[in-house]
């Protein structure tokens, strides 16, 4: 990919970061709700077992992580169709 067309990518790629990062919050906090009682417990939360603690940890990563990758992807797939060219090669 030409240099400008990356410099153009890399702010458009953040924004979409962005709002992949408050989507999988709003997942993860409806998915809780079904799965758990009350709000996620923090790891500094004493009255909270380890097992909740790392449960919910577990959870949100697993979240993060897939709609990280499902928006950067969506964002590449869209970014080539509209210059032609891939933004991570």
């Amino acid at each position: 990919m030409p240099k400008a067309a990356k410099v153009v990518y890399k702010p458009i790629g953040l924004i979409v970061g962005m709002a992949g990062g408050a989507v999988a919050g709003l997942i993860f906090r409806k998915v809780w709700d079904r799965v758990g009682p009350g709000d996620a417990p923090e790891p500094l939360e004493s009255d909270h077992t380890w097992g909740e603690v790392l449960a919910a940890a577990a959870l949100e990563g697993l979240i993060f992580s897939v709609v990280r990758a499902a928006v950067q992807r969506g964002g590449a797939v869209g970014w080539r169709r509209v210059t032609g060219t891939w933004p991570g090669d």
